[in-house]
């Protein structure tokens, strides 16, 4: 009986990794990040113990377009610094997006909004975010911001926040000023208010703020989620529970996939294979939240 369920059991995961590679994916939370970004040598990943394998800048970006080719991912929104998302987009000029990070891991600053907007004109970026300003104990809602909102809502440029909490210890490593309300999903709100025409993608859905997300996204039709992060950081059940209360209000249409691949290049797979095996989502489902939602959401041609 033992050999039997091994058996079954192997069968499935070869089929799902197959089908897999054969469904077109979109990652619309992806970052081109650079060696010594999260120290030297990088932690393990802290989801799986496992060390990264890529350890310098050629070898990051080589590792990380080779798992988005195995996996059928045949768009990646590419956020960092723009002059390393440059890297990844001249590698592969079709596959990757390039979206303007801030705060961004070389502490630079935000540029003024006469560059802002002709980096953008130039193709420079298409998406502004990850907006991580909760490690900085601030919120999009903050006056600083204001002009920038102005912008991406006159030239349709979507923007992508962090949304949420981060990881334990976060506040003695690196980020003194992160507090978990200034991640809450409803500081959007201000925003959306102001500037009705204006796209947001709330990263890592919102979680753990289910009902402050679903309020939001009954309200606001132009609030899209992402499910990167916690697709495989946090424990599969937790997972689960959380898309599924989204999925059961009737938000499949404006959930995304996301990775959050950062430096540990098997969350790609195990982000995918998350969903994948996701028991209570159909083969549509599954194709809206990896490809069809995010198509939609970018004009992803």
């Amino acid at each position: 009986m033992t050999k039997l369920y091994l058996a079954l059991a192997l069968t499935t995961l070869f089929c799902t990794a197959a089908y897999a590679q054969k469904r077109k994916i979109i990652d619309v939370h992806f970052h081109a990040r650079s060696a010594g970004d999260y120290g030297n040598p990088p932690p393990d990943n802290p989801a799986t113990g496992k060390a990264p394998n890529a350890q310098t800048n050629e070898a990051i970006l080589k590792t990380n377009v080779g798992y988005l080719k195995k996996y059928n991912v045949v768009k990646a929104i590419c956020s960092g610094r723009l002059l390393r998302n440059s890297d990844f987009i001249l590698s592969d000029t079709s596959r990757f997006i390039g979206s303007l990070e801030y705060p961004d891991h070389q502490n630079n600053p935000l540029p003024d909004t006469t560059t802002f907007k002709k980096l953008f004109e130039e193709g420079k970026f298409a998406v502004f975010g990850e907006l991580g300003l909760q490690y900085e104990g601030k919120t999009v809602a903050d006056a600083e911001f204001e002009p920038y909102l102005a912008i991406c809502e006159r030239l349709g440029i979507p923007v992508a926040i962090h949304t949420g909490i981060a990881g334990p210890n976060t506040p003695y490593h690196g980020s003194p000023n992160f507090t978990i309300p200034s991640g809450r999903p409803l500081n959007v709100e201000p925003i959306l208010k102001k500037h009705p025409r204006l796209k947001i993608q709330l990263m890592h859905m919102g979680f753990p703020f289910l009902e402050e997300t679903k309020a939001l996204l009954y309200v606001y039709p132009q609030v899209y989620v992402d499910i990167s992060a916690i697709d495989w950081i946090v424990p599969k059940k937790e997972f689960y529970q959380y898309l599924k209360a989204l999925m059961t209000a009737g938000f499949g249409k404006r959930i995304m996939y996301g990775s959050d691949q950062m430096i540990w290049e098997d969350a790609i797979g195990l982000s995918i294979n998350q969903v994948e095996t996701a028991p209570f989502l159909s083969n549509a489902q599954k194709n809206d939240i990896f490809y069809k939602n995010a198509m939609r959401f970018y004009n992803i041609k």
